[in-house]
């Protein structure tokens, strides 16, 4: 099955409606979203970052835990009405049409320099 945005939205819709009993309200879901994402910055920060492994990090999973961000997204997508397809499009051009040339012209980005650099 080729998943796309949409059929993911359809797919946690499903789920929640029939494994879930119903969704979170839309305040606990961000809170659970900020959750995640602190979760994912933990294991990136220990993976490419200078933060060294706990015992218990060792078993964290980066993709499960960037999937994990991804589905409290789309319950709020789902619970708000957001076309994340339709909305993720739409900031593609907006930023294609905003940094087109505005990238090309940062030397940092050609010079290999990084933030702290």
């Amino acid at each position: 099955m080729e998943y796309t945005l949409e059929n993911c939205q359809e797919l946690v819709d499903e789920w929640i409606q029939t494994i879930g009993i119903r969704y979170f309200s839309e305040l606990t879901n961000v809170a659970i979203l900020m959750e995640e994402v602190g979760e994912l910055a933990r294991v990136m920060a220990r993976e490419y970052g200078d933060q060294s492994y706990k015992e218990s990090d060792k078993s964290v999973n980066l993709a499960e835990e960037m999937a994990d961000v991804l589905f409290v997204l789309i319950c709020l997508a789902n619970q708000t009405g957001v076309d994340l397809e339709e909305a993720f499009r739409k900031s593609i051009e907006k930023k294609t049409k905003r940094d087109k040339i505005r990238h090309r012209k940062n030397a940092k980005l050609f010079l290999g320099k990084t933030a702290k650099s």
